[in-house]
């Protein structure tokens, strides 16, 4: 293996672990208010079909990545009116919104477009178009006649979408908000301990909708990133358990957004590997591609069972809080 296509495959592992990124923080900002959300997948499958039917009907990405966002914030606030309001199962509500937006958007783009619950493709500005950075090389000669730092930074840092960049800054901006600004020393502590916070007259409720309104944009940038980057369209299932891998990366990452950004990366590779690799030949065995399709899902496994540790969630996490009067 050249060093070219380490190079391809770390590119590839980047790109695919943009949505696993995503949605893990979005779990991140929630869990750390001490609300659970197991709807990640449900709001990202939302996001990425309204996300790519309105950019083929409207033909610009931007209005696309809008109403992606915006129909995710709608699931997010029915999860949050559920759990934090009326005081529900938070595992049961996130598990309604996956089974609402799974048959949701079949139907729906059945009805629009009747291509058996898939969108148009997308192309031209209804797409997230590859962004070359300055000094950069585009094409596969171009970068092969480089040399090892050329080839990094046209390969690997280079070529990639909006979408991906905002992911990476995301990474620093949420350590930098939970970790050094007052908002975030309350969200934390509203997942810790939210009578405390109450009793000092900060509102658990507000904190709490604040941040699930935040996993709602950030799942409705993931789906976005689905359907208008990564891909060029939407077809059915297309988030295919990224929400609940996302969880499992929450949960290796310890609640800590730069450990989440390197378990993001790692089940991206996983991924890279698996769809790289395939109908590899071991002596006279053939190794079967649906082993290394599902390859990325049994290492998740592995790496919670046998890698992570003791992971503590916030102690409120799961817990609705009942004002005392």
């Amino acid at each position: 293996m050249d060093f070219l296509t380490v190079l391809q495959i770390l590119d590839s592992s980047v790109r695919l672990a943009t949505p696993l990124l995503l949605a893990c923080l979005a779990g991140l900002y929630s869990e750390r208010a001490g609300i659970f959300d197991i709807g990640l997948e449900g709001k990202m499958l939302a996001a990425a079909f309204f996300s790519a039917a309105i950019a083929y009907t409207s033909g610009n990405v931007w209005v696309g990545l809008v109403a992606g966002i915006s129909t995710s914030l709608v699931l997010a606030g029915i999860h949050g009116m559920a759990s934090i309001t009326f005081r529900g199962n938070q595992l049961i509500s996130g598990v309604a919104i996956n089974f609402l937006a799974a048959g949701m958007t079949v139907v729906i783009a059945q009805t629009w477009f009747q291509q058996g619950g898939r969108t148009p493709a997308l192309m031209g500005d209804a797409r997230f178009q590859e962004i070359t950075l300055p000094g950069a090389e585009s094409t596969i000669r171009g970068i092969q006649s480089q040399g090892p730092l050329g080839q990094i930074y046209s390969e690997l840092i280079s070529g990639h979408s909006i979408l991906v960049y905002v992911a990476l800054a995301i990474v620093p901006l949420t350590w930098w908000v939970l970790f050094r600004t007052r908002f975030g020393l309350r969200l934390r502590a509203v997942g810790e301990n939210p009578a405390a916070v109450d009793t000092a007259g900060v509102s658990v409720v507000r904190a709490r909708y604040v941040a699930v309104m935040l996993c709602g944009v950030l799942c409705g940038i993931a789906g976005a990133y689905l359907a208008t980057a990564l891909s060029a369209g939407f077809v059915k299932d297309m988030s295919a358990g990224r929400g609940f891998i996302a969880l499992a990366a929450l949960i290796f990452a310890k609640w800590r957004p730069w450990y989440a950004l390197m378990a993001c990366l790692l089940f991206g590779l996983f991924d890279a590997v698996g769809n790289r690799f395939q109908n590899i030949q071991v002596g006279e065995f053939v190794v079967p591609v649906q082993f290394m399709q599902a390859l990325p899902y049994i290492l998740v496994v592995v790496v919670l069972a046998g890698l992570v540790g003791k992971a503590i969630p916030p102690r409120a996490g799961g817990e609705p809080y009942v004002k005392e009067r």
